[in-house]
């Protein structure tokens, strides 16, 4: 497989999706922050200052998905169909799941937009939780899925 965002001349390129067929795209992502129990804490029993951090990291998430053209270079702006962001907090292991399912009808993958997601509700998280401690941990934060295009219907197996 090649790398499709350069030429021959090895410049960078916005690959033309132009004769692609408009087909629905679809891709789950997720992510987890390893906060720590005094955090979670305060989560869970909504005591954080600066709000309630699973619904602001849910709307950041949303946000984040809608402005991935702003943020990687190379990515194509797209019209999104949906954007449906869970987080939730996993007392028994300290940390904050985020998982964002994305949905388009276009020629080009929702992916991108999907792991922007994820990562920016974490990224939320961090800031909304920063106070309290300085030493959470981001990661991993993995692609689940994608459906549509060429490439097909992708699972990600577990390791």
């Amino acid at each position: 497989m090649e790398f499709t965002h350069f030429d021959e001349d090895g410049n960078a390129r916005m690959v033309d999706v132009g004769d692609k067929d408009i087909t629905k795209r679809r891709a789950i992502a997720e992510g987890r922050i390893q906060v720590g129990p005094e955090v979670m804490q305060k989560i869970t029993s909504g005591t954080v200052k600066k709000g309630d951090v699973l619904s602001v990291a849910q709307l950041a998430a949303i946000m984040g998905a809608k402005r991935t053209s702003d943020l990687i270079p190379l990515c194509h702006p797209l019209a999104l169909t949906k954007v449906d962001v869970h987080c939730k907090a996993l007392s028994e292991s300290d940390e904050v799941e985020v998982r964002a399912i994305v949905e388009t009808k276009g020629r080009t993958g929702v992916e991108m937009e999907a792991l922007t997601a994820v990562q920016v509700g974490l990224l939320t998280v961090y800031d909304m939780c920063k106070a309290v401690t300085k030493t959470m941990v981001i990661g991993p934060v993995y692609l689940l899925e994608k459906e549509g295009g060429k490439s097909g219907h992708f699972v990600r197996q577990e390791s």
